[in-house]
């Protein structure tokens, strides 16, 4: 995982950021593709996701599942 670079990243970004599910982890917590190659954790606590699926999160913390 990396830190935050280049315009925006998905855990302090002040817009919600699409980005898809790579795998779920245990305490409601994922690990998402947040482009460029760059892998993030965030909080999945909030909405029904499943792998594959892509989700809006703002501040670390999905907020909702895309289509």
């Amino acid at each position: 995982m990396t830190g935050c670079t280049g315009d925006h990243c998905v855990t302090c970004a002040d817009e919600a950021v699409a980005v898809r599910v790579v795998r779920l982890l245990d305490d409601g917590l994922a690990d998402v593709d947040a482009g460029d190659g760059r892998t993030e954790r965030i909080s999945v606590a909030l909405v029904d996701a499943a792998a594959g699926d892509t989700v809006l999160v703002h501040a670390k913390e999905a907020i909702g599942v895309v289509g």
